[in-house]
């Protein structure tokens, strides 16, 4: 150790509590030795994924191939060995071990042969992905009943002469009695594990696909992950809050694509009086733009299914006019008064008249609104919107899936010199951060925004909260959500009623924040990225929210490779949009590599055929060396740690401290 003037006194009472955790010069030098050996390990795999948007079986499938990086890297154990139809049999083994094991056994003529072979090459890939971490680190990963034998199966090797008639005979047991199967399953989901050190997911789980909550129910038991909250989140979120307007939403644009399995199936939220409500308010109504956009797997929907959808649709959507104009009026502050267009409607003419010109409506049908009150909630609307209102404020799944975002996720993230966050940073004309009013008279910009959101955020959900802040917070997933300056929407309007009722389609562009405009200029991400304190050499911003429009050329990689942008379109409905079926972001020891995914074909190809996502891997910036824990976020705080210590042995061995023995 280096010989350092410390100022032990001043540090004495830290010292002390530090002694009674390493209380001997012994037990504070192993630390110093085991955490400088730490930071010598090549850096964990982050994996980035955007917009999942309820499509689990992609996500699960992503999550099993690691983005296709446990294939790599039995090619590279197994390329010159394998054949490429053995080398895929391998893969899907890994991914989908129980399944595959089944076909196996209903196949394999000489079944204890193959369990032999297979498990010495699945020990082969363990090892491999287990290389870059501590043995206890991989040890924690282990499953209890095979915690040992894999821990000396890893640390074994057969070229050895002398260990590999060890290493056989652990294999021949394992099969002898019986455990193969269980061994096989075991391992498999070890190495899907430690091929990924940490999953970023940034924002959007919710609605269009659906899964959400099977997703939601994956990141529950997932080992290390995070969340940067998109807009879709926010909304359901507001909705769990108790954010009626919020509840509509979701509901809508639940109904608009067909996509009721997370609401009934996945949170048991009861529609029928909805249906019930519809059909009896709405039945003589055409409701032809609100019949549901069909996308995947909703393909089977039959006729009398859609009509009562489209009911259901429009019926909640004017609820949701209804709702919404309270909570504007209640906030001017918000500046949406603009949206507040059921008051606008000439009947006579039909015609709605925006800014002082008229355009013409679709349609002019509205059995539940009373032109000279059309906000007004009629009797039946306002039952309907209690019910609704209680079962979305009382699900006991999904206030613990709003929870598990709570605990693990932000509005946005700074790791390893990557600034994430889901959307937007609000920009004035001339790129500099827009001053944003949150509250009357309180204006904030850049990361303070930020910060204050997720402050408003959390507090509609905290019991202590001061019932007028509470009231406000649970207001204010509204405007979170389409609010213009919103860091979740940051656009001109949100178009939903111009959508649904007015012939004229230049009614409904909404324009793009400045962010979204800016974002590709270098100079703007660097300004970024120092407002928000990021560092280092090879920073970055990482967004989500935005598909990327591969099919017409666009570029997910902006700024010379400043911002990335990962929403690719998970959801199917986006497909025939992009072009894809979503980006994974893959941060390794080596770099950054994008992972462009075609459509999953689905769970059962994959077993049967062993089908995988076919996938382009585009090189985004390479390290010029391997880059070690060392250089990491974690690597910073473990140097911390170490110069901590050190000055723990001083303080032991100038005697400021006595040993605990």
């Amino acid at each position: 150790m280096k010989t350092r003037n410390y100022d032990i006194e001043k540090d004495l009472k830290y010292l002390q509590l530090l002694s009674h955790t390493f209380p001997t010069i012994a037990d504070a030098s192993t630390e110093i030795i085991n955490l400088q050996a730490i930071l010598n390990l090549p850096k964990g795999t982050e994996h980035f994924l955007a917009d999942l948007h309820g499509e689990y079986k992609s996500f699960q499938h992503v999550l099993k191939n690691a983005s296709g990086n446990i294939k790599r890297k039995v090619n590279e154990i197994f390329g010159n060995d394998l054949r490429e139809s053995e080398i895929r049999e391998l893969c899907t083994l890994i991914y989908y071990p129980k399944e595959k094991l089944e076909l196996v056994k209903a196949s394999e003529p000489d079944l204890e042969d193959w369990y032999h072979i297979t498990i010495h090459q699945l020990v082969k890939v363990c090892r491999d992905v287990s290389s870059k971490y501590t043995r206890s680190k991989v040890r924690k990963s282990l499953p209890k009943d095979f915690s040992y034998i894999i821990q000396e199966l890893l640390h074994e090797r057969t070229d050895d002469i002398d260990k590999a008639a060890y290493v056989n005979v652990i294999i021949e047991t394992i099969i002898s009695t019986g455990r193969a199967d269980d061994f096989i399953i075991a391992i498999s989901h070890v190495i899907q594990r430690l091929a990924i050190d940490l999953l970023h997911v940034l924002g959007d789980v919710y609605d269009r696909g659906p899964g959400a909550h099977i997703i939601m129910d994956v990141l529950t038991n997932y080992h290390n992950w995070d969340i940067q909250w998109g807009n879709h989140d926010i909304l359901w979120m507001g909705a769990c809050a108790g954010n009626d307007a919020c509840i509509c939403n979701v509901i809508r644009l639940s109904l608009r694509y067909a996509n009721l399995v997370t609401l009934e199936e996945g949170y048991g939220i009861n529609l029928i009086p909805l249906a019930t409500f519809a059909m009896e308010h709405y039945g003589d109504d055409p409701c032809e733009e609100f019949m549901p956009k069909i996308n995947g797997g909703s393909t089977d929907i039959d006729d009398k299914t859609k009509r009562l959808t489209a009911l259901m649709h429009k019926a909640i959507t004017i609820i949701q006019f209804k709702v919404e104009a309270s909570m504007i009026k209640r906030h001017p502050e918000w500046d949406m008064q603009d949206r507040l267009l059921l008051e606008c409607i000439d009947y006579d003419n039909a015609t709605c008249n925006i800014s002082g010109k008229p355009y013409e409506m679709k349609s002019c049908c509205f059995p539940t609104v009373n032109p000279n009150a059309p906000y007004e909630l009629t009797p039946d609307e306002i039952i309907l919107m209690s019910k609704l209102h209680h079962s979305f404020t009382v699900n006991e799944k999904l206030h613990k899936h709003i929870r598990l975002l709570l605990s693990h996720g932000s509005l946005y993230t700074i790791i390893n010199d990557n600034l994430l966050f889901h959307a937007s940073v609000p920009l004035n004309d001339d790129g500099s951060l827009k001053e944003v009013e949150l509250c009357k008279g309180h204006k904030y910009k850049g990361r303070e925004l930020m910060n204050r959101t997720e402050h408003i955020i959390r507090n509609a959900f905290q019991n202590d909260s001061d019932p007028r802040e509470k009231e406000f917070s649970v207001d204010y997933f509204l405007y979170l959500w389409c609010g213009r300056n919103s860091v979740l929407f940051d656009k001109s309007k949100m178009a939903t009623f111009e959508r649904y009722f007015l012939k004229d389609k230049s009614t409904y562009k909404e324009e793009k924040g400045n962010y979204f405009k800016l974002r590709n200029n270098e100079e703007e991400c660097d300004a970024i990225l120092d407002a928000f304190g990021v560092s280092g050499q090879n920073r970055h911003i990482i967004n989500g929210h935005v598909p990327v429009h591969v099919v017409n050329g666009e570029n997910p990689i902006k700024a010379n490779g400043k911002l990335m942008v990962i929403d690719g379109g998970f959801s199917q409905a986006y497909h025939e949009e992009t072009g894809i079926a979503g980006y994974t972001l893959v941060y390794h020891s080596r770099g950054f590599q994008l992972v462009q995914h075609e459509p999953f074909t689905s769970t059962e190809d994959a077993i049967l055929r062993g089908s995988d996502i076919k996938s382009t891997t585009q090189i985004v910036e390479m390290s010029s060396h391997r880059m070690l824990v060392a250089d990491t976020d974690i690597g910073r705080d473990l140097k911390k740690q170490i110069a901590e210590l050190e000055k723990l042995l001083y303080a032991y061995r100038h005697g400021f401290i006595k040993e605990l023995r």
